[in-house]
């Protein structure tokens, strides 16, 4: 009998080529978005959820458990980008994403331990981002919210320690994906302290994303972790220089590297 996998975020990016993937070797892959246009998709089943509203993560996973009576893996994918100078973003936009990237995953998570726990076993999947390692310029928020996301996974590990339910975290580098169009952006005031760099970062970011690798590399990562008897607390997927940066992070007084990020950044 195959794997039941539930995938959120899965109607765009990072989501979908990872749950056609999983498909494509033999796992029973549903797929999540706010407003799904199709039941299924190139072999994955939609459900609506929402991780705004607490009715709607019920019934998702309430859906689920009635069609496959079980759920193997949870990979909490979903998520927003922020960007903007930490002093003008509005904190209502702030607490909105921490709604999606934060409390949202966790809710589902709580969700659905106990059936895994009713199971004796189970496997949760968070995707981070090399970002949540450390704080950006420009995108405190987002780094901020999947450092939480991190932290979080590590101290979850721990709890479930003495269960079969394993628990990992999967930090992705750029790729290419349309995080960009459906992220909270912070216009550019040309009357801001922050424009002229905060202007210029906007183009990097932007630049890096249009740049990057195909998201399947992510996807075939989060395949080799769920087939893993023993799988580790943390997996990076990225370009190499992206990899190295949190290597270096955790080698480099801290002055060196803020330097090195400022300098990255042209501040």
């Amino acid at each position: 009998m195959p794997k039941v996998i539930l995938i959120t975020g899965a109607s765009s990016g990072i989501g979908i080529v990872t749950a056609e993937f999983l498909t494509e070797n033999n796992f029973k892959v549903y797929g999540t978005s706010r407003n799904p246009s199709k039941d299924s998709l190139n072999g994955v089943h939609f459900v609506q959820l929402d991780l705004n509203d607490s009715n709607s993560i019920e019934k998702a996973v309430d859906k689920i458990i009635t069609n496959e009576g079980k759920i193997d893996v949870l990979i909490n994918n979903a998520g927003v980008g922020i960007t903007g100078p930490i002093e003008e973003t509005p904190i209502k936009a702030a607490r909105a994403h921490f709604q999606t990237n934060f409390f949202g995953v966790m809710e589902l998570t709580q969700r659905v331990l106990p059936l895994m726990r009713n199971q004796n076993e189970g496997q949760i999947i968070n995707v981070t981002s090399i970002a949540g390692y450390m704080g950006l310029p420009f995108r405190g928020y987002y780094s901020a919210s999947k450092s939480a996301l991190i932290t979080l996974t590590e101290a979850l590990r721990l709890e479930l320690k003495n269960t079969n339910i394993k628990v990992s975290c999967l930090a992705p580098g750029d790729f290419a994906t349309n995080i960009a169009s459906g992220r909270f952006t912070v216009e550019a005031n040309p009357k801001s302290n922050y424009f002229k760099a905060y202007s210029a970062s906007l183009k990097l970011m932007n630049a890096h994303v249009d740049e990057a690798e195909n998201p399947i590399e992510v996807a075939q990562t989060i395949f080799r972790i769920i087939q893993k008897e023993k799988p580790k607390a943390h997996y990076k997927v990225g370009s190499p220089l992206q990899k190295f940066s949190v290597f270096l992070k955790g080698i480099l007084p801290d002055k060196v590297f803020e330097n090195m990020l400022a300098k990255h950044y042209k501040l």
